[in-house]
């Protein structure tokens, strides 16, 4: 997610119906520049080079999303798009997108779903398969201390910088709950926000980190440095 809005003027984008390795590219309608979805970036055009403000967000079910808020509105566009049995062989296939791939690694399978971040300049993805059993990370990037958090259930993760007023912090979750407590000084912590609920550090906010879930043949293409987690 981005906002909309670029030094003070708002901009209002569309699909062009463009692909680069196989991510949507969006346009501009004021002055037509392509934008990559994945990179919040603009690839062409007078914005060339200009970068989107990330937004922090969750991609969660619709269950999830109405427990935590439940006066939420949302969007009905009526009916659906496609067919459950096309999306059904499409990700039961090892077709990468429409293209196919521009990086060949093999460290992951084609579809395997990643959580990926570029932190500093260093992109990792981190498995759902990983993810899936280590639900809690606490992980060095470069020089970043991060936490990286995961819904089995939903498949929804963030990831957030663990430090505190210079205080580097350690998490966990002893339930199946979304909170965590730190070992520092055990405050406890809600997962999906990243914010202290309890304890000395109540109130306080950890520093959300732009991070995606992508199939991992999406994610090598863009970022063919990428480490992965527990792989390397």
């Amino acid at each position: 997610m981005y906002a909309r809005e670029i030094e003070g003027q708002e901009y209002s984008f569309g699909v062009s119906g463009k692909l680069i390795r196989n991510v949507l590219v969006m346009y501009d309608r004021q002055t037509e520049s392509y934008w990559s979805q994945l990179i919040g970036e603009s690839v062409a055009g007078d914005m060339v080079g200009t970068k989107l403000e990330f937004l922090p967000s969750w991609m969660t079910n619709w269950e999830q999303w109405k427990e935590m808020h439940p006066d939420t509105v949302a969007l009905d566009k009526g009916g659906q798009r496609g067919s459950r049995d096309a999306y059904a062989g499409y990700y039961a296939s090892d077709r990468a997108g429409v293209i196919g791939k521009t990086n060949f690694d093999d460290r992951l399978n084609t579809k395997e779903f990643v959580l990926g971040a570029e932190i500093d300049g260093t992109a990792v993805a981190y498995p759902f398969s990983i993810l899936n059993n280590e639900p809690v990370i606490n992980d060095i990037v470069g020089e970043k201390d991060v936490l990286v958090v995961f819904d089995k259930d939903s498949g929804a993760g963030a990831v957030f910088e663990r430090a505190v007023d210079d205080q580097v912090l350690t998490f966990s979750s002893d339930s199946e709950e979304l909170i965590l407590t730190d070992a520092e000084t055990s405050s406890t912590w809600d997962a999906v926000s990243g914010k202290a609920v309890d304890g000395p550090l109540s109130g306080r906010q950890l520093e959300r980190i732009k991070s995606t879930s992508v199939f991992w043949f999406g994610w090598a293409d863009f970022h063919p440095q990428t480490l992965v987690y527990s792989v390397e």
